[in-house]
This record gives structure tokens, sequence and C-alpha cells, in this order.
């Protein structure tokens, strides 16, 4: 909350609740920390406002004004600075910019060049590279790339013959898309149309803490870890993630790896380290790989985890690949809390989430 630029404090006087504005001071003592704020600074000798994260060189205490909203410090004589963009001009600017080439790209029969994007952005090739990332997490081709490979899991996914979806999606070949399997699909065209046909996943359950447990993997490795629902649910999941698989029961062959989950969920002192399986984009392979930089006992909110991909702007893309995570407790996505420190959607039950986080920080204070 604010009272003409400052935060405040809720004072008890004679049994009545009052609201004082925060002392200057602690207003200045944000600003020279660069934290987040619910108020703007403006420098007197500059003549502009900023955000108190503003990157720009700190200014003298005594030339330093605090100030609500831009319309205050606007009337005051203060224009909004170009660095930290405290009205957000710029922010919805290039937010439009970049949704109006990604609508492009979606549509265009071929990627569109760099070149092509930025001219019709209006933008230089660097600028309009640098924008995009900034608001996506990724580059126009990466994008791009991202487009083609879910046209072409649709087209295989509905029967399609693989040289047919390879040059509906706008791939100029069918080697190119052997050529890079794993960042396109995660797997060979052929497997994707096939849904796992010829494949064996063996899997294997067991009670757990949370209920059921299923560990479901491929000669490769782990492909999938579900639990706290019934086996026929279960099942039905791993099944739908691989509808032309053969999924047959071992849990003697699987007895190690059940065996590695359930140490895990009933004292988590390490990561859990298994081979896996894991079959997804590119993003959604760094996100993956980035969540399991998160150490044991400790949490990130999804605007962390993105900044950690170096792909800051990225928010929602990180959610939905945490989302689509298949392996759960080995990729660990119960890691990941919204900003205000919510724990926020989890595919197994926020109480569950709570559960293993609570059980992850007391294994870290014991060592």
């Amino acid at each position: 909350m604010a009272s003409h630029g400052r935060q405040r404090h809720i004072v008890r006087m004679n049994d009545m609740l009052t609201i004082d504005p925060m002392p200057d001071e602690l207003l200045w003592q944000t600003v020279l920390n660069r934290r987040s704020g619910d108020f703007l600074y403006a420098v007197t000798t500059m003549g502009i406002y900023c955000r108190p994260g503003c990157p720009s060189p700190r200014p003298l205490r005594e030339n330093v004004r605090f100030f609500n909203a831009p319309a205050e410090a606007e009337v005051a004589g203060f224009r909004a600075c170009k660095r930290c963009d405290p009205k957000g001009d710029r922010e919805r600017l290039g937010q439009a910019v970049v949704r109006d080439a990604c609508a492009f790209i979606e549509s265009a029969e071929t990627m569109p060049s760099l070149e092509t994007l930025a001219n019709r952005a209006g933008y230089s090739r660097f600028h309009f590279l640098r924008m995009f990332r900034d608001h996506t997490g990724v580059t126009p081709r990466s994008f791009a790339e991202g487009v083609r490979a879910r046209r072409l899991q649709a087209a295989l996914a509905g029967g399609a013959r693989v040289a047919d979806a390879v040059a509906e999606a706008g791939f100029g070949s069918e080697s190119r898309v052997y050529e890079k399997t794993g960042s396109i699909l995660g797997m060979t065209p052929g497997a994707a149309r096939r849904g796992g046909q010829g494949e064996v996943i063996r899997t294997a359950i067991a009670d757990c803490p949370f209920g059921r447990l299923l560990v479901g993997a491929t000669e490769k490795g782990v492909c999938f870890i579900g639990f706290a629902e019934p086996d026929d649910a279960l099942i039905g999941d791993l099944r739908r993630r691989f509808p032309r698989a053969r999924v047959v029961s071992d849990d003697k062959g699987l007895e190690d790896t059940l065996g590695a989950v359930l140490a895990f969920l009933t004292e988590p002192k390490q990561a859990l380290d298994l081979p896996l399986d894991l079959r997804g984009t590119a993003f959604q392979q760094r996100v993956w790989k980035t969540l399991c930089q998160i150490p044991v006992g400790e949490t990130r909110t999804y605007g962390e985890l993105a900044r950690m991909m170096a792909a800051p702007k990225a928010v929602r893309a990180v959610a939905r690949s945490c989302a689509a995570n298949p392996v759960s407790l080995a990729v660990p996505c119960h890691r990941v809390i919204g900003k205000d420190g919510g724990l926020t959607g989890y595919r197994w039950g926020i109480p569950r989430k709570k559960t293993l986080l609570e059980r992850e920080r007391a294994a870290a204070i014991r060592g």
C-alpha cells in the first residue's frame, strides 16, 4: 500500500488502527538497494522519475523526491526515465510488437527471416532480436521451430505419413527433422506418429506416503512417475502419453528404481538421481534441466526459474513446461512457487506439494 508515494505502517493508537506513511529514509534505502517498491523516485537535477530498482547510477539523497504514481511526478514537472520505463509504455509496446510477430510466424507457411520480421516491425535486426528474446525467452528462429514442431506433432498424431507431415509443418525435408529429432520432438518422427508403437514400457506400482505410486520406464530410462491416484488412473495417464506402446508390469525389474523413489519420498536428503527418458521440445527440456538445479530444501518462483534460464520474460512458458513434466520428483517441479510465495497449482495436489517441501526443508536442516 502507498500514500503519496509512500508505503505505509499500521500503527495502533488508543485502540484504533491508523496508517502512517513509511519514512522517506526507508524509501531511500529501497532505492539504494535497488529493490522493488510501490512508489517512484524523482531526481531534481535530472528532471526524471524512476522505479526504485532502476539500474541508473544512484543520485544524491538531497536531489531525490518520492511519488506515488507517474501522474503525480509529471504534474511536478518530471519526465519518465527511459531505462526503467516507470510508466510501462515501452513494455506494452514491446509486448504488442512481439505478439504481432508471433502471430505472423504462426500464420506463415515457411519460417520468416529475422530481417523480414525486423523490417515488418520497424526495428533494426539487433533491437528486434533483443526485444523478442526478452519477451518470449527464445529467439524468433527457436519460436518458429517450436511452431513447426507443434504442426508436425499434430500431423503425426493424426496419422499422416511422415513425409506428408514434414512437408505440411514447413520443414524442407525429412533429413532436417531426423538431424534434430531430440530438439524438435524428443523422439523420431516415426516414433511420434506411432505413439509409442513398438516400444515396451515397464511399470511398477507400490504404496507410498501419498497413496499409490507408479513408475514407468523405457529401455532408455524412466519416462513417467505418478502418485496419489488409483492404479487405473495412473496407468491411464501413462497410456495417454504412449497410446500405442505395450505396457507391461515389471515390479522385479524396476525394484531398485521404485525403491529409490520411495526412499526419496520418505527422506529426501538429496536429489533423485535416475536415468530418464524425457521427451519434449527444446524449451521444455531446458526448463526441466533447470528445475533439477534447484537444491533440495529450496524453492524458486516461476520468474526466478525463467531468469535462471536467461529467459526472464518467458514466465508463462516456463509454467506450462513445469505442468507438462512427466517425471515428478525426479524433475522437481514441486520446488517452484508463485511470486507471492503461494504454492500455486500442482498436478498431484497442493497438500502433497506442501508436504514434499516441508520434508525437504527438514531434511536439509538435518544435513
